[in-house]
């Protein structure tokens, strides 16, 4: 991460959506949810980036330990199951300021429920133009894409 920041940040005034990856019936395999929300969060401040940075994860636990780090620091909670409100995983998460479901989640009404919540919704991950397209009605506040040029020249073609 510390690489990939010192590369990126001088390039420009771009936001960054940084994701913890870590599995809780993986423990072994990173740092725990607190050592791993210091980590970034060390990096996050050593690349004077807290204003430019979101930080999603599927794992919610290192979502409410960055939450007890720096509360300022904006939190988006990933997930792709069905049976809970976007206002229910947000608080699930550590109330979090950021929803990102995924694409086949999303409908407009949960997206305005969302939104007169304070919420933003960036759902993931949608990579055609007819997926593109149903999230942009739903009135979706970003995309995460695979082909972020394609989604640029589909959003420039229809102004």
């Amino acid at each position: 991460l510390d690489e990939a920041l010192r590369e990126l940040v001088p390039l420009g005034s771009f936001h960054f959506n940084i994701e913890t990856k870590s599995n809780p019936a993986r423990p072994e395999l990173t740092p725990s949810p607190e050592e791993f929300a210091r980590l970034v969060l060390e990096q996050i401040r050593k690349h004077k980036i807290e204003k430019r940075v979101i930080v999603q994860s599927f794992d919610f636990r290192t979502l409410h330990a960055l939450k007890k780090l720096d509360k300022d620091i904006p939190r988006a909670a990933l997930w792709a199951t069905k049976g809970e409100t976007f206002l229910e995983v947000a608080k699930r998460a550590g109330d979090v300021p950021v929803l990102s479901p995924h694409l086949s989640l999303v409908t407009p009404e949960a997206v305005k429920e969302a939104h007169a919540a304070g919420l933003k919704v960036v759902p993931w991950t949608a990579n055609q133009p007819a997926e593109w397209q149903k999230l942009i009605e739903a009135d979706v506040d970003a995309i995460i894409t695979d082909n972020p040029q394609g989604l640029v020249l589909y959003l420039a073609e229809r102004k």
